[in-house]
């Protein structure tokens, strides 16, 4: 399985839809605020490059906003 990180915050609408995308998948993962998480927002932004949000990171694989094309290539989800 893989492991599946995403940074967020609680008031983008992208995150939401992003996260309730992986629930329907039944996809495992670890969701990090970055509104409340200093030192994880320094991870994100240095790991992607981007201060908005989402960020997801499958395994060492990093998708920058909710590219759902993407995310079920890596996840292996058949739409």
């Amino acid at each position: 399985m893989k492991k599946v990180r995403v940074f967020s915050t609680s008031s983008c609408p992208y995150c939401v839809t992003l996260k309730e995308f992986l629930k329907e998948n039944n996809i495992e993962f670890e969701d990090i605020d970055v509104a409340q998480d200093a030192e994880a927002r320094e991870e994100m932004i240095k790991k992607s490059g981007q201060m908005g949000v989402p960020v997801l990171e499958i395994d060492d694989e990093i998708v920058v906003g909710f590219d759902r094309e993407r995310i079920s290539q890596l996840l292996d989800i058949k739409d």
